[in-house]
């Protein structure tokens, strides 16, 4: 990613088809039919995704096999916690050999490239039309050194905070905040309310480090963040210390219950503390949660539930997101490279875009019909389009580097003194210094 994402920006409009254009059209549907009837053979997926995104998968999947009836799909599931990148590492070094594979990490894609371990895609952009349904900002993304190599299927807003409507009426909150000092303000009232705390803190893996990102983010924008990703300024930088100040901030008035209940918890279970319990308020994660609290809580988003955008801190980088973005990856070795390509671009298709809008998600394609967005996803993309944006800072550190600065920050949340933000910000720089 460059050092300044404001070039990201997704396209959302839709396809014209211009009057005159019924022959080309009928030779392109001639085309990709006898395409269909070349595709043939068993694709191998590798799958980390899981809970109620996984069974919205399986209906995509399902989709697809319909337009592809030659075509069988063997999944290759990799379950576990946290950071999922190991348990894909593991398979891939084990000798299991796949066809696509899931990604949201832009520094794994790297490291799979540099391995050559991964096929290029340039010139099914070209064949499939994809860049006449996806904007050039997503294929930069999803690209290396200029070569495509990931095709983003869906894209998610990082900077969203889940909560629960009634929470808010009942402690007398007529509105979600919309500065820091506001959002700050509201842990009284909701504590008074009698909720445990005001904001779910999922300390386990990662999710904890959201918080810093975004404030990284609000006090000093999206080139800092870029730059410390890519080391070009240290960790010890004023900036990041401001962040983690900021961070510190919030533990202090009272924001977040006990350390130990913080790191005993990953984000699935915060979020039944919210959504089921009533125990806690907000949520800062990412889009998934709009499936989970559709499908798993049988809650209406825009009733029951949504999200608002992170507070404002009026330090001047207020016009910033975190996103993030899954992509497919196509690998070098896979048997069945038709299949793999032909999958893709299903998931291009308004029949795949418009089925991960009903299920809350957002799809970059254009044939993608936004009236299915709910009323938090309207937020998030509305968001997304309008911002300067950076990809998650965890998504883009080496993953020797990501596993210390995850340690350090609970670190940081046990003692968020400013003795110890000294402490653990010079102790992720050591780190850094022999990651690059």
């Amino acid at each position: 990613m460059t050092s300044s994402s404001s070039r990201f920006m997704p396209q959302f409009h839709r396809r014209t088809l211009l009057a005159g254009a019924g022959s080309a059209a009928l030779a392109a549907w001639a085309g990709r039919a006898r395409a269909q009837d070349a595709v043939s053979g068993e694709l191998v997926v590798l799958n980390w995704i899981g809970g109620s995104e996984a069974e919205m998968m399986k209906t995509i999947q399902a989709e697809f096999l319909k337009k592809y009836p030659s075509v069988r799909i063997r999944e290759v599931n990799i379950t576990g916690q946290g950071d999922m990148r190991g348990g894909i590492r593991t398979a891939l070094l084990g000798g299991e050999v796949v066809d696509v594979l899931i990604n949201t990490w832009p520094a794994f894609r790297k490291e799979l490239s540099d391995a050559g371990m991964l096929r290029p895609i340039d010139d099914q952009w070209k064949s499939f039309g994809w860049d006449k349904l996806i904007s050039q900002s997503w294929k930069d993304l999803g690209s290396i050194d200029g070569a495509a190599y990931g095709l983003t299927y869906t894209f998610g807003d990082r900077s969203g905070i889940w909560y629960k409507k009634e929470h808010l009426v009942k402690a007398g909150i007529t509105a979600p905040p919309k500065t820091w000092d506001e959002f700050l303000s509201t842990f009284s009232k909701l504590t008074k309310a009698g909720y445990a705390a005001p904001v779910a803190i999922p300390g386990k893996y990662w999710a904890h480090a959201e918080w810093f990102e975004n404030l990284l983010l609000r006090t000093a924008g999206v080139e800092t963040a870029a730059k410390l990703a890519a080391h070009e300024i240290p960790w010890t930088d004023p900036a990041v210390k401001t962040a983690l100040s900021k961070y510190a901030e919030m533990l202090s008035a009272g924001c977040c219950g006990a350390t130990n209940t913080m790191l005993a918890n990953d984000w699935d279970g915060e979020a039944d503390q919210i959504f089921q319990a009533n125990a806690k308020n907000y949520l800062l994660i990412g889009m998934w949660m709009n499936n989970r609290a559709k499908n798993d809580y049988k809650l209406v988003e825009g009733t029951d539930y949504d999200l608002f955008q992170f507070p404002s801190l009026g330090m001047g980088h207020d016009d910033t997101s975190s996103v993030d973005a899954k992509e497919f990856l196509v690998t070098s070795n896979g048997a069945n490279p038709k299949a793999a390509d032909a999958f893709l671009d299903y998931w291009t298709s308004a029949e795949a875009a418009n089925l991960l809008a009903k299920n809350g998600y957002a799809s970059p394609s254009s044939h993608v019909d936004s009236t299915l967005y709910g009323e938090a996803q309207k937020t998030a993309t509305a968001a997304v389009a309008s911002s300067k944006l950076q990809f998650v800072l965890g998504d883009l550190l080496p993953g020797d580097l990501v596993d210390e600065y995850r340690v350090q920050l609970q670190k940081f949340l046990q003692d968020p003194s400013e003795a110890n933000i000294d402490t653990v910000l010079g102790s992720i720089e050591t780190k850094a210094q022999g990651s690059y």
